[in-house]
């Protein structure tokens, strides 16, 4: 099996060593992704369920640069710097989420790199090949 690594354009990559997302054979592993805007910033300031999309957003858009999509992932974790906002990450996961259903963590964490970000994902998938 080969390693593909998949980008996510951060001038931080090389520094830090890391890249959006991995994919091994069948295996796709989507790094924690933060609501960055289109164009830098942070997407959404203050609004969680934003921030949730946005960054669900960013993790599919690395799936699909990886051969995968939505449809193919198995885990999901939402880490929120309060968990008393499960709700409105979960309704959004809920949105994109519905049919495929995979395993889901919601944890709270003290914090992200920039205090703006209120709310990171995670995204597993294995890309399921119809052999029929």
């Amino acid at each position: 099996m080969t390693r593909r690594n998949v980008p996510s354009g951060s001038p931080l990559e090389p520094q830090i060593g890391f890249s959006r997302a991995v994919r091994i054979g069948p295996h796709v592993a989507v790094a924690g992704t933060a609501p960055i805007a289109e164009g830098g910033g942070t997407a959404g300031v203050g609004d969680v369920a934003a921030q949730t999309r946005r960054c669900l957003e960013i993790g599919i858009t690395a799936l699909e640069a990886a051969g995968s999509s939505a449809s193919d992932v198995i885990r999901s974790r939402i880490m929120l710097t309060d968990i008393r906002q499960w709700e409105e990450a979960a309704r959004v996961h809920g949105e994109v989420f519905a049919d495929i259903r995979p395993a889901c963590t919601f944890v709270e964490v003290s914090g992200f790199i920039d205090p703006d970000w209120l709310v990171e994902t995670e995204l597993d998938a294995i890309i399921f090949e119809d052999t029929q």
